[in-house]
């Protein structure tokens, strides 16, 4: 003798208005979640962080040559640097030329 298992009974209103509702929920939530995380990001809690001190040092411009190798330009205290960047370390550094 096959056991047959019992219908069960068709979803109330009140639970699908519940289901609709707690998904909504959980979507919005999500939504506001990216829209904080957008606005307060990592990305503006370091320009905060770097607007409240006075740097010194700054990259002007960045150049990528290829994978391995970049080129810098940095000021400091109002000179600018020429830097060429490779594999983890500074490969040449060129002295500024003579301003005219």
């Amino acid at each position: 003798m096959a056991v047959v298992p019992a219908e069960a009974p068709p979803m109330d209103i009140t639970e699908f208005l519940r289901a609709v509702f707690a998904l909504a929920l959980t979507l919005g939530l999500i939504g506001i979640a990216a829209v904080l995380l957008r606005k307060y990001g990592p990305d503006y809690i370091a320009r905060l962080s770097a607007q409240k001190k006075d740097r010194r040092l700054k990259v002007v411009e960045s150049l990528v040559l290829d994978p391995a190798r970049r080129l810098l330009i940095v000021d400091c205290d109002g000179r600018e640097q020429l830097i060429l960047l490779g594999e983890g370390r500074v490969l040449s550094d060129v002295p500024p030329r003579d301003a005219k």
